[in-house]
């Protein structure tokens, strides 16, 4: 027996692979299919860490294990490519962003080859290839023409670091995404996609797909609709009133002041009216400096002030009550105004018992001396003349009805979900195909004229003004518009990195299709993906997006069904040996070509689907590298134990049998580390009884292939079991020969276990009997005792009833 040497063999493989084209989707459509899919990488100049080949060795052993069972499969591959970080490197280094993108490209897929990926690369994509983008630009001018995508002034969440606006879902706890630079709020005129016009289906489809429950949850509250009431405060005096929004109608009498966003517009309306203006400018500038996330911050200090000289009417009772401005209420949000009920909320508590605002209970129980009480789902109405007396649920109903019919609120279903945000002020990104004249406003750029080719420029480093470095080239500014043939300029901000990664499962199906985006036959036959697995971290961002740009496409005829994912699961991250996240700053990265090199594919494949439950976040351990590789070398010294036979070896039958069920079902259920572990017993059991035929040999190497590929193909060549190892089909396991023949049984005294006996499993009962008789544990209990009467079922129970 040869030295086991993973990099010959890997690399002998791989070619093989490469050359016989051996994970090539077919174009048989008779064939049943899986599309698996894995969240494409962004091409980053650091290359792969060991976090990225946990999720996608996952969905390689499910697409390698659904080949042997006769699939079609679809396992592609692509680059997420444009965006902040590239564009930050090449400027830094000074190369053109392209450069650097076809670097990193090159390096990230010489890594995956190497770890032995069954990935088709020949639907390989590119978000930055214009034959690629030409679509993402189509994609963008007919939500344009149905009014899903329009140009509107509004504050947005700014980065002074990266240059760039950014959308709700890219502030991280007031940080930016990406470079975790202090976002603050700038007002600018920016490209939006009308994504809460599909806010209710968001939700409710959720119904009809199977995501695990954590990733629909962060959907839903991300979303975050709620029924309630639209409630009109009129302004004391004036004929112009605040309308609020509220879930809790029931607890307006307990509504004591009002507080509207510092940058509502009624505040410079009363302006001359305003004693206090001075002081609101101030607060409007500071309030001005802070993110969204920032200032709905639940533990920050409370601050405001209150505006003197306009008052409100409390509809429900006719009392004048004050309006404040404060930081945590945002006129993106809702009304941009909310009635405070300190009684019953703690942020309005602390806000009044900083600023001495009245506290009345309008739910009866807790103390709302010492805290809000807000355990108010149910409970009884008090102080609250229309509705005194009556249970929460019945009071919502009463006082909405009668609201209604006063005149003074509508019923209303709210949500916390923004239009999305999607100019950037960037170079590296994708053109947005329209072109502004003076006479037609703003006109897409015609089909047959696109992609709209992102120019090459000397200077792309982001301006000081806030407008794209594109603004600056004014050959390719200046054009002539579409539909009347007079002048017009090109729009110079450029697409958020979101755009090309919203789409992208459908460019896979059909990737090299000039004419649309891909074939209708093909869409139908591949579409929804089946199985799709991502990070957590990306089930508010590109999750939501990808769904919503999906039902667009599915409304406008280019898909035909709903959802784009029938199946979505998570992982969790690996962490460094310290158990933090890996990070360049702490210098705990470990470099997947490392272990590679050092260990071999396979023992990378190995232990990452070894390391722990797959949807928890686990720490690296060198140690456990080593235990997979001795693993390996174990399985490899099998080879000197075959003996010809072309069924499986009598003492070793059940367990076979038993591991191909366990296997088969842990794969399915991403239990990867305890199907490893079955086969790891096996391993030893073949050793334990030191001869194993070529129909055990062949069962094993199958079952084994999709964690460890390259080592089970060369050892099922040198053993000579015939044809090549990834054409064979998975084997099944047969349910009559996973019972064990011998058992530990169960002895019950009047139904309490006295004692175990170990019987064969088609033991009589008589035979029971006696083993039973011999155990001390059980003769303690039927001791001077009568027996009237057994029950017994074979293989199962043996219950003695004494009196």
């Amino acid at each position: 027996m040869r030295e086991y040497r993973p990099y010959e063999i890997e690399k002998k493989w791989q070619n093989i692979w490469d050359e016989k084209k051996v994970f090539e989707t077919s174009e048989d459509t008779t064939k049943p299919k899986f599309y698996a899919l894995i969240e494409f990488p962004y091409p980053s100049g650091q290359g792969l860490h060991v976090g990225h080949p946990r999720p996608y060795t996952a969905l390689d052993i499910l697409s390698r294990k659904r080949r042997f069972q006769g699939y079609n499969v679809l396992f592609p591959m692509g680059w997420d490519a444009f965006g902040l970080p590239t564009e930050n490197f090449a400027i830094q280094h000074k190369i053109h962003p392209k450069e650097v993108t076809e670097k990193n490209v090159a390096m990230f897929k010489r890594q995956l080859k190497s770890i032995g990926f069954s990935f088709d690369w020949s639907k390989e994509i590119d978000t930055t290839d214009p034959n690629y983008y030409k679509w993402t630009q189509w994609i963008f001018i007919k939500m344009f023409e149905k009014g899903l995508a329009y140009k509107h002034e509004m504050p947005i969440n700014w980065c002074p670091s990266c240059k760039v606006g950014l959308a709700n879902e890219e502030v991280v706890a007031g940080g930016c995404e990406r470079c975790g630079g202090e976002v603050i709020r700038k007002t600018k005129n920016q490209w939006m996609l009308k994504i809460t016009e599909y806010a209710d289906r968001l939700i409710d489809d959720l119904d009809t797909v199977d995501y695990i429950d954590s990733i629909k949850i962060q959907q839903t509250n991300w979303i975050g609709r709620s029924e309630g009431m639209e409630v009109d405060f009129r302004i004391s005096g004036k004929e112009d009133v605040l309308k609020v929004f509220t879930t809790r109608p029931d607890t307006l009498y307990g509504a004591t002041y009002m507080v509207i966003a510092a940058e509502h517009p009624l505040i410079e309306k009363y302006a001359n009216e305003i004693g206090n203006m001075d002081e609101i400018k101030e607060y409007q500038e500071y309030a001005s400096k802070k993110s969204d996330f920032e200032r709905t911050e639940l533990s920050k200090e409370k601050t405001g002030v209150e505006i003197k000289g306009i008052k409100a009417i409390n509809p429900v009772n006719q009392k004048e009550i004050p309006i404040w401005i404060s930081d945590y209420v945002l006129m993106s949000y809702g009304t941009g105004a909310i009635m405070a009920v300190p009684a019953h909320d703690s942020r309005d508590w602390e806000f009044a018992n900083k600023f001495n605002l009245p506290i009345v209970e309008v739910v009866k129980g807790g103390d709302i001396e010492k805290e809000a009480y807000t355990d108010t789902e149910s409970g009884i109405l008090i102080n609250s003349d229309l509705i005194n007396g009556l249970e929460v649920k019945e009071a919502i109903e009463k006082i909405s009805n009668w609201l209604e019919e006063q005149g003074l609120g509508v019923r209303k279903t709210n949500y916390k979900l923004r239009d999305w945000v999607f100019s950037r002020q960037r170079y590296w990104g994708e053109p947005i195909p329209l072109v502004h004249c003076d006479k037609c406003g703003w006109v897409p750029v015609p089909e047959d004229e696109l992609p709209v080719m992102l120019p090459e420029v000397k200077n792309y480093e982001p301006t000081d003004t806030g407008e794209s470095p594109l603004a600056n080239m004014t050959d390719w500014v200046n054009t002539t518009c579409p539909k009347c043939g007079g002048e017009a300029k090109r729009e110079t901000d450029t697409m958020p990195q979101w755009a090309g990664s919203s789409w992208y499962f459908l460019r896979y199906i059909d990737p090299h299709n000039d004419n649309e985006i891909a074939s209708k036959e093909k869409l139908e036959y591949w579409m929804p993906v089946d199985w799709y697995n991502g990070g957590m971290e990306h089930t508010t961002l590109h999750l939501l997006y990808s769904r919503f740009w999906h039902k667009f496409l599915y409304d406008i005829g280019v898909v035909s069904c709903k959802e784009p994912y029938s199946k979505r699961t998570a992982h969790g991250m690996i962490l460094g040996e310290n158990h933090e996240k890996m990070s360049k700053s702490r210098g705990n990265v470990i470099n997947p070509d490392d272990i590679v090199n050092e260990y071999g594919a396979d023992t990378l494949r190995a232990y990452e689907m070894f390391i722990g439950d797959f949807e928890k976040s686990v720490p690296w351990s060198e140690d456990g590298v080593k235990g997979c590789r001795r693993f390996l070398e174990r399985v490899w010294r099998l080879q000197d134990i075959v003996v010809d036979g072309d069924m499986y070896s009598r003492e070793l039958e059940t367990s076979i049998h038993k591991t191909i069920k366990k296997v088969s079902d842990d794969y399915e259920s991403l239990k990867f580390n305890t199907a490893i572990a079955a086969l790891m017993a096996l391993s030893n059991e073949f050793s334990d009884v030191g001869r194993i035929t070529k129909e055990d040999f062949r069962t094993y190497l199958i079952l084994l292939n999709p964690v460890a590929p390259h080592i089970t193909e060369e050892l099922w060549e040198i053993v000579g079991l015939g044809g090549m190892l990834h054409d064979q089909i998975w084997p099944e396991y047969d349910e009559d020969k996973i019972q064990d023949e011998v058992i530990e049984m169960p002895v019950q005294v009047n139904g309490k276990v006295r004692g175990k006996v170990i019987v064969n499993i088609d033991d009589t009962q008589d035979i029971v009997r006696e083993k039973a008789k011999k155990n001390e544990s059980i003769i303690k209990h039927l001791e001077g005792k009568e027996v009237i009467k057994e029950i017994f079922v074979m293989g199962k129970i043996y219950n003695i009833v004494v009196k």
